[in-house]
């Protein structure tokens, strides 16, 4: 495959990673207030955000060892910060289940800033 269909899926998956983390972080801060948001299929899209994360990064390890292509000590900065936000907020989830819909919430947040920064930066 050609470092061109890499940078292409690198692209799309940030979008995705973007969008679908800031959805995860609206939905749970919204489920603090409506409980009836409060469901199972939040964890679920939640964690296909996250994993999301990896997948990305991985893709990104792909672009820069296997074609052969730089990237901006930055941007590759910010995307190891986003998996490294995603270990840490699932690590807190017990010492703070009591405002777990908080943490995940704020935590998918800050992680849709940090992909946001990578992509500015990697452009």
């Amino acid at each position: 495959m050609s470092a061109e269909f890499w940078k292409s899926l690198h692209v799309a998956l940030g979008w995705t990673l973007v969008i679908s983390n800031g959805f995860a972080g609206g939905w749970s801060l919204a489920a603090v207030r409506w409980r009836h948001l409060r469901h199972s299929s939040l964890w679920w899209f939640l964690g296909a955000a996250w994993v999301l994360v990896f997948v990305q990064l991985t893709v990104g390890v792909v672009i820069i060892g296997v074609a052969e292509v730089e990237a901006p000590a930055f941007h590759v900065f910010y995307g190891v910060c986003c998996a490294v936000a995603v270990a840490f907020v699932y690590a807190y989830r017990q010492q703070l289940s009591h405002r777990r819909y908080e943490l995940f919430g704020f935590g998918a947040l800050f992680i849709m800033g940090l992909a946001i920064r990578a992509m500015f930066l990697g452009s």
